[in-house]
């Protein structure tokens, strides 16, 4: 294997690690985001379970002032009973109270049960709020044990990228060119072995005088079907 496809092979080899650091870093972003997501789904509820209670509370006083009104109705059909002489004015006045009663009496009912929804909801927003404070704290757990990580993860990134960067310094910009060309729609497989006279990259049978090109000249040699760059493995390599 000559000097430069050497070099082609380290650089692939450096790009290959730097990129496997990419998942690491993604799966820690989207356990931070989770966690995130469950505290605004949280707080969403939270939100939607205040917007009723006050819904409530107007509930309560609306039906308040109607119960005033009843209230105040059948005091005024009481004084009128004290001065009507026929028996129909009394009929229509004792039907006209009976509904006000009956208004009354209902209005009473919905305060005792908005009431009562009110009392369930203020002990819902307790425990949302408590939920809230202990999904909070796992956050900041979270997110600072995951932050060594990530330092642990960038520090190894940080290394492999140097070596990357001493080993650009020393190649020829043409032979780097040519390689990341490949790179754009290879990948990490811009430089694959050659196995069992085949490319490793597209796993296609390669002819006899591609394959003597690979083992034995000292140009760089690309895949004639995929044009991925071909190397032999050497023994240490196998």
């Amino acid at each position: 294997m000559n000097k430069y496809v050497k070099q082609l092979v380290e650089l692939c080899e450096y790009d290959r690690e730097i990129d496997g650091f990419l998942p690491k870093i993604e799966q820690i972003s989207n356990t931070l985001k989770a966690k995130n997501d469950e505290i605004a789904a949280l707080q969403t509820q939270i939100s939607q379970n205040n917007t009723e209670i006050e819904e409530l509370k107007t509930s309560v006083s609306q039906t308040n002032a109607q119960i005033k009104e009843f209230s105040a109705k059948i005091k005024e059909i009481s004084k009128k009973q004290n001065s009507v002489k026929t028996e129909k004015e009394i009929k229509a006045l004792n039907l006209e109270d009976e509904i006000a009663r009956e208004q009354l009496n209902t209005a009473n009912d919905d305060i005792a049960n908005f009431e009562k929804k009110i009392e369930i909801k203020k002990d819902l927003k307790k425990s949302l709020s408590d939920n809230e404070k202990a999904l909070k704290d796992e956050y900041k757990e979270l997110e600072k044990e995951l932050k060594g990580k990530l330092d642990e993860i960038e520090a190894e990134r940080g290394k492999i990228s140097e070596k990357k960067y001493e080993l650009l310094k020393k190649m020829d910009q043409k032979i780097i060119s040519f390689y990341e060309k490949i790179r754009i729609w290879a990948g990490n497989t811009a430089v694959v072995p050659v196995r069992k006279q085949a490319c490793y990259g597209c796993f296609m049978k390669i002819n006899d005088k591609t394959f003597i090109s690979v083992t034995k000249s000292d140009d760089i040699v690309t895949c004639p079907h995929c044009g991925r760059i071909l190397y032999k493995e050497t023994d240490k390599n196998a």
